[in-house]
């Protein structure tokens, strides 16, 4: 049989030590699926001496992770230590410009610095594999990359961070608000103490930011993604949603129109008979719709020490048969700028939750308020009547471009009776 694969490990968190604990257990099958042994030879974290359930025998410990990448002879080096930039980025750095191979699970640094990075393992000949960076075990990059590439991809979507996803999921069964549910999340570990990059949509951009890269052959511009979170969502929202056919989801989209790719994160409104709307708790789903293959979904745990390390494994396991290419699908000379899109411009359908003084006269100001930005009602919905005080008013409005609508939400909101910012979801027709 060939030589190992020397792999060095930088992290020991959560994924790093289950990657090392998979590579070692699964030995065999590994070596016989990937015609040569896979070995770890050394690590870096920052507590030595502490259990983490894998045999240290015959891998060095460093303290220092850049000084492992100098001063030790690897094939590949895995980064598991998560960061837009810091200790991750110089190990990322140092490691592809040595010529060692690099696997990552770090969708931030990619997001940011992808096509950089891209770059300098091309000049090396050297492979950055990253399948753990978006969806955990969901294998969407060697889908999009391999398995759907004869296919021009029109759309990206999916459900991106389990946090989010479990949050809805819980307030839509318990009728809870946001903050109560959390707390939960949080005591339950699948949140953070700070929790922003999960509920405000930041991670689901990084992930949405790479992926876009990726389906449509163009250079990383974290930067052009529209990013909204799901703070504002409410128990009313999401049980009004549920009375109407829908279930509110925190989307990312990346969708080709004629004004160029759209990439979008913010909480939707999709039917249930939709394949997203039956993804709950903490599962992740990515949905790619190619010209030929047609809608294809892919479903699965997007977190956690075990999809993570079968995802970073995996990768190896193409380093070490050498069953590689381009990181984002073509060489990083044919990738090509994202031309610049407008979130103004998107057309769809919109959920408007309005808080107004039940007062006589209340609704037709808000139909002239709509008339007048040329934007027209499917529906609507007022649940109980109370004299004088506020009572929420939903309607689901026609297809119509976002400028309207915000010309229309100008309006409303200078209406005495409205005395509450108004709800806006977007609804997705998928």
């Amino acid at each position: 049989m060939p030589n190992s694969l020397k792999v060095a490990v930088v992290g020991l968190g959560t994924v790093g030590a289950e990657t090392i604990r998979v590579l070692q257990r699964n030995a065999p099958v590994i070596a016989a699926r990937c015609g040569r042994p896979i070995e770890v030879v050394a690590v870096s974290a920052r507590t030595p001496g502490r259990e983490r359930g894998f045999s240290m025998e015959g891998i060095t410990w460093y303290d220092d992770p850049v000084a492992l990448v100098s001063g030790h002879h690897v094939d590949v080096v895995c980064e598991l230590v998560g960061g837009e930039d810091g200790v991750a980025g110089q190990v990322v750095r140092a490691a592809l410009g040595r010529g060692y191979h690099v696997v990552t699970a770090n969708k931030a640094l990619l997001a940011h610095h992808g096509a950089e990075l891209a770059a300098l393992a091309e000049k090396n000949g050297v492979a950055l594999g990253w399948e753990a960076a978006v969806a955990g075990g969901i294998p969407v990059v060697k889908v999009l990359r391999e398995g759907l590439s004869a296919n021009q991809i029109s759309c990206v979507y999916g459900i991106l961070n389990g946090t989010c996803n479990y949050i809805l999921t819980n307030m839509r069964e318990t009728g809870r608000n946001f903050a109560d549910v959390l707390l939960d999340a949080q005591k339950l570990g699948y949140a953070e103490a700070d929790p922003s990059f999960d509920v405000d949509g930041v991670d689901t951009a990084h992930k949405l930011a790479i992926l876009t890269s990726l389906a449509f052959g163009t250079r990383t511009d974290f930067g052009a993604i529209h990013v909204e979170g799901i703070r504002s969502l409410t128990a009313m929202d999401i049980a009004f949603a549920d009375e109407l056919g829908y279930r509110i989801k925190l989307l990312g989209i990346a969708r080709a129109t004629d004004r160029g790719i759209e990439q979008r994160v913010h909480p939707c409104l999709v039917r249930k008979d939709a394949p997203i709307a039956a993804v709950e708790g903490v599962f992740n789903a990515v949905v790619a719709e190619g010209q030929f293959v047609g809608r294809s979904v892919l479903e699965g745990r997007g977190a956690g020490g075990g999809p993570t390390a079968s995802a970073v494994v995996a990768d190896l396991m193409d380093i070490a048969a050498w069953r590689v290419g381009p990181v984002f699908g073509v060489p990083v000379a044919d990738l090509v700028p994202l031309p610049k899109w407008s979130m103004e411009a998107r057309k769809g359908a919109y959920y408007v939750r309005l808080m107004v003084e039940d007062l006589p006269g209340v609704f037709a100001e808000i139909a002239a308020a709509l008339r007048d930005a040329k934007v027209s009602m499917e529906a609507v919905v007022q649940r109980g009547r109370a004299p004088g005080e506020a009572v929420p008013v939903v309607m689901i409005l026609h297809e119509t471009v976002e400028a309207a609508l915000n010309d229309a939400l100008r309006r409303i909101r200078i209406i005495a009776a409205v005395v509450e910012p108004p709800q806006v979801i977007r609804i997705e027709s998928f």
